[in-house]
């Protein structure tokens, strides 16, 4: 039985600049028990088809046409009154930000019985039994019912409005990006939590999300959108191993997997459309490699394939199968990247033994997320202690022994040649940030030090800091945030050679040869804009801009593709690539997503609690892992393959004690292979060791026999 019917939905926006047509002609149904995806970048329609499903547009938006029909009923009749009572009861939404979701001066446990009690006529004492319920099933202690939305981490939080989701046991749950900027374990968590909740309550699922390995592990039917249209539809399986719109072969090798070899990320090239006005010929026909005159002149109707459940919507679908060898070459799309690494770089950046603690009197303390409260002069409070002792998911930092600092990062080295990309990751809180602010001197090391281009760290802090600042750059994650958005690109590009005095009778010049270094070509196309007209791909090439148009030496990226479209990261990815290769620049690369990093990191580094646990060679890290943080994180990565049989990855135990002393292995307390050893010892990286390799584990993994998967806490012998 069909429980979602969509049929020829059009929306239009009205603004200022006039009609912009989001979503035309997007048809689509959702069976009973089937989970259904919706995918593509940004801007491609599918939240704005969700939110006409959920009668949640703006006012300045309209549905133009098409019907909307839920188990038989028009969705679009219905009156204000007859929606509440659908919403929630027999149609529920996961928004993307779940801090937007909640309400911060009510408690988690309130908001979910304020959802129960408006639907249906329960008792104040069962609707709390209720709430506890709901925190039980979505994996949370139902002890913190009573605790405000401050008060829990971002995946903590997300699992809070998947509790009040599932509150009514609703018949169909809308999820919007639901695990988008997560890292890949608390991503494992809640696409778990969804699924095991589905087959408890045998609802169904719409996902909107633009990454398709997520697509491949929880799916049975997707659509495809781009430029509000529907490009190919069908079975995920047929989908994703032989996709026939050159847009989804796009996006497919766009996603970075543990197991491609090293080759170039395809990066899909230009902008998607303005919408202003309706398509009449191919929407994107202006970024396709493969498009003919037919599809600059004939808009393609989205037609069914023979002998399969699957629909396209492409004038060349008959030479699909050409096609996708051809698209799985990054250079067909015109992404590759430029020269080749280089293996004997002179060393530019060298750490040792650097550590970056914190007073408990100092107000960054206050900015820790741990539970909203921050700890007095004297002492943390019981409840404080107490909800560390409960919560399960990884503290981000460690007290020192006395109880007085915070260790964020804690006896950290490195080094980093010229041309080099040096990758570290680790869980979010777990010091990566801390560590690369304080290699950018933004923060001062406590203890350790480090030397950049032959001088000390002490050198550059005794008055020589704006030279540094010249040779080291820093990339932030966020370009809405890093971008003065009052300012032109131009003058956004200029500012480092105006506060440096560099280049003094060429500015100009070095703004354009800069924009169009990072892939923004022709440049005098994006000198007036500002940063509200430029994609998130463009804002974060504009940031990578500031940093290079002064000539550095260096550069710290701080996860500067994480809230990219997957296509937007490889452009990124291999722009850094390229970047490293022909202008020997040394990278420091942060991130939690490990999938990516394989593909332009010469060397990782795995962090935890505020040391590295794990490090060496890329291809050895990911082939050959030793630590089992190092197999968690590699295990957690989803794939992209529908057919593959992957164990989810849940880490057990308990964050290490945050106060007082830490004798044995930070990591021991969720670690499935700890022994007293580890409980009493902690162990450097110098405990297991291979030329290009090191580990700090007790009983590092051992090698296993070809074509044998290991599994989290195992070893190929058990």
């Amino acid at each position: 039985m069909t429980l979602l019917d969509v049929d020829d939905l059009a929306v239009r926006y009205d603004t200022r600049e006039g009609p912009l047509h989001s979503v035309n002609g997007v048809s689509f149904g959702i069976d009973d028990g089937v989970n259904y995806a919706l995918s593509g970048e940004s801007a491609s329609g599918k939240s704005t088809t969700a939110k006409a499903i959920l009668g949640l547009l703006p006012d300045h938006a309209e549905v133009v046409s098409g019907e909307i029909e839920f188990e038989g009923r028009d969705l679009r009749s219905l009156t204000p009154s007859e929606r509440q009572d659908l919403l929630w009861e027999e149609i529920a939404f996961i928004p993307q930000t779940a801090i937007d979701a909640l309400d911060p001066v009510m408690t988690v446990g309130a908001q979910i019985r304020q959802a129960i009690q408006t639907h249906r006529e329960l008792s104040e004492r069962n609707a709390r039994r209720r709430a506890r319920e709901l925190f039980e099933m979505v994996g949370l202690d139902p002890a913190r019912t009573g605790d405000y939305p401050h008060q829990f981490s971002g995946g903590m939080r997300q699992r809070v409005v998947i509790a009040m989701a599932l509150a009514l046991d609703p018949k169909l749950i809308i999820a919007d990006e639901p695990t988008t900027g997560l890292d890949v374990i608390v991503q494992d968590k809640i696409i778990d939590n969804i699924l095991q909740i589905q087959e408890e309550t045998d609802s169904s699922l719409l996902l909107i999300t633009h990454d398709l390995s997520v697509i491949a592990e929880t799916c049975d039917e997707m659509s495809v959108m781009y430029g509000g249209e529907v490009m190919e539809q069908g079975r995920v399986e047929n989908l994703l191993l032989n996709p026939t719109n050159p847009y989804t072969m796009g996006l497919k090798n766009a996603f970075a997997a543990l197991d491609d070899d090293d080759g170039d990320l395809v990066s899909v090239p230009g902008e998607p459309p303005s919408l202003d006005s309706e398509p009449t010929a191919c929407v994107f026909e202006p970024r396709c490699p493969f498009a003919t005159e037919d599809c600059a002149t004939t808009e393609p109707e989205l037609e069914a394939l023979p002998y399969r459940n699957q629909r396209v919507a492409c004038h060349n679908a008959d030479r699909a199968a050409r096609i996708r060898r051809d698209a799985e070459d990054a250079s067909t799309w015109g992404g590759s990247t430029d020269g080749s690494r280089s293996d004997d770089g002179e060393v530019l950046l060298e750490v040792e033994d650097l550590c970056r603690w914190y007073e408990r009197s100092e107000s960054l303390l206050g900015r820790l997320p741990i539970g909203g409260v921050s700890p007095t002069v004297t002492g943390i409070s019981n409840s404080l202690r107490q909800w560390y002792e409960q919560r399960g998911e990884i503290l981000n930092e460690v007290l020192s022994d006395d109880g007085s600092h915070v260790r964020a990062v804690d006896g950290v080295s490195l080094s980093v040649a010229r041309g080099e990309i040096v990758g570290v990751v680790g869980e979010s809180g777990c010091g990566k940030t801390t560590l690369g602010q304080t290699l950018a001197l933004l923060e001062d090391p406590t203890e350790g030090g480090f030397r950049f281009d032959g001088r000390s760290h002490e050198y550059y802090q005794d008055g020589n800091l704006q030279s540094f600042r010249q040779k080291l750059q820093i990339v932030f994650q966020n370009p809405y945030d890093s971008l003065n958005p009052r300012l032109t690109v131009e003058q956004l590009v200029k500012e480092p050679l105006t506060i440096h005095g560099y280049r003094t009778d060429e500015r100009a010049e070095a703004v354009r040869e800069t924009l169009e270094q990072v892939g923004m070509a022709p440049a005098e196309h994006y000198l007036e804009k500002y940063p509200n007209e430029l994609s998130g791909g463009q804002r974060q090439r504009v940031a990578i801009a500031r940093a290079l148009v002064i000539d550095p030496d260096f550069l710290i990226c701080d996860e500067p593709a994480s809230m990219l479209d997957v296509s937007l990261q490889a452009e990124v990815l291999n722009l850094l690539r390229s970047l490293a290769n022909t202008r020997g620049i040394g990278v420091l690369y942060i991130s939690h997503d490990l999938a990516s990093l394989t593909r332009i990191a010469d060397r990782l580094s795995i962090m935890y609690l505020g040391r590295f646990v794990e490090r060496g060679r890329t291809e050895r890290v990911v082939s050959d892992p030793k630590h089992p943080y190092t197999e968690a994180l590699l295990s957690a990565v989803p794939e992209t393959d529908p057919r593959g049989s992957r164990e989810r990855v849940m880490l057990d135990g308990k964050p290490a004690d945050p106060e007082g002393a830490l004798p044995g292995c930070r990591f021991a307390p969720r670690c499935p292979k700890a022994t007293d050893a580890c409980l009493e010892e902690e162990p450097e990286l110098d405990a297991w060791t291979e030329p290009d390799h090191s580990a700090a584990c007790l009983h590092p993994a051992e090698r296993p026999e070809p074509d044998e998967p290991v599994r989290v806490g195992e070893s190929a012998d058990d």
